[in-house]
């Protein structure tokens, strides 16, 4: 009887034992259902599959998860390019680089990157329905990457660096002429040259400024062509221009700017430095031309 009962409390332990909860291990995470049905169905296949990639790259988009979502259509991209998904994927990759763009004065990779996605999706994809919408962005991207090269041109003319300062402008004016940045890089140009002491080129910028944008910068120009006007030496002499049917060249008078006749004898060619005598027995100096970097 003693035997009987001291087996039964030994059952009974044992049972007790193996029906009780495994203490978890340290540091483990419970999933919830959500994250334990990804992480069961994330198997190597679908890591493959065209519709769990875009699902995956839609949720980190929607959430703002941009390098993510970045990472993910490019995958995409790698694996499907001819999927019928493929456009929008390529676009969407454009975008997910376009909402990485803060302000012009951060680092400009994102607006180059999208600009790139954009592109590309008018060379591989050429007649999908996100064409259009593409087309504006990638005029969004040149007009970022101007105003870009309109800050630090004028960053470098605070600081005096004028030849690194005309070189943005230039480029402005070169790259994005219908820019609504480029009244202001040509008229940052025509200052430039003004410091440099470029005082022709200079002088072309500011009426080119007036005629392009009376409105904006009517007052600025005219300063500015005063400003240069001043400076003209008093017995300026200008070249002379040969009349048609072997008439007299003409030339401007020093003091009135009229015209009067000259000699009809060829001019004497003669060193900058001499003089040249006409048949009246006026002695004139040799009009010479002054540029950036040429010394008169």
């Amino acid at each position: 009887m003693r035997n009987l009962l001291l087996f039964a409390m030994v059952l009974s332990l044992t049972v007790g034992c193996s029906s009780a909860p495994k203490p978890s291990a340290p540091g483990a995470k419970s999933l919830s259902g959500t994250d334990e049905q990804i992480f069961i169905g994330d198997t190597i296949e679908k890591n493959y599959d065209p519709n769990v990639i875009m699902k995956r790259a839609e949720a980190f988009f929607e959430k703002e998860d941009y390098p993510e979502a970045i990472i993910e259509y490019q995958h995409f991209l790698d694996l499907h390019r001819v999927h019928v998904l493929a456009p929008y994927a390529q676009f969407k990759l454009g975008e997910s680089h376009f909402k990485r763009v803060k302000t012009v004065d951060r680092d400009p990779e994102p607006v180059h990157k999208a600009l790139e996605a954009f592109q590309k999706l008018l060379k591989d994809y050429p007649g999908s329905r996100h064409e259009a919408e593409a087309t504006d962005r990638i005029h969004a991207c040149h007009e970022l990457i101007a105003q870009a090269h309109l800050l630090v041109g004028q960053f470098y003319y605070r600081r005096e660096a004028y030849l690194a300062a005309s070189h943005r402008f230039e480029t402005i004016l070169t790259q994005y002429p219908e820019m609504d940045v480029a009244a202001d890089a040509l008229y940052y140009l025509a200052l430039t040259y003004n410091d440099l002491g470029a005082d022709d080129w200079a002088r072309e910028k500011a009426m080119l400024l007036a005629e392009r944008y009376p409105n904006k910068y009517a007052k600025e120009s005219r300063r500015l062509l005063a400003e240069l006007n001043s400076r003209r030496p008093a017995e300026a002499v200008t070249l002379s221009e040969a009349q048609p049917n072997g008439a007299a060249p003409v030339a401007l008078s020093r003091a009135t700017g009229s015209q009067a006749q000259v000699s009809s004898q060829p001019p004497v060619v003669a060193p900058v430095t001499s003089r040249r005598s006409t048949s009246n027995g006026v002695i004139a100096p040799q009009p010479t031309l002054c540029r950036l970097g040429v010394a008169c």
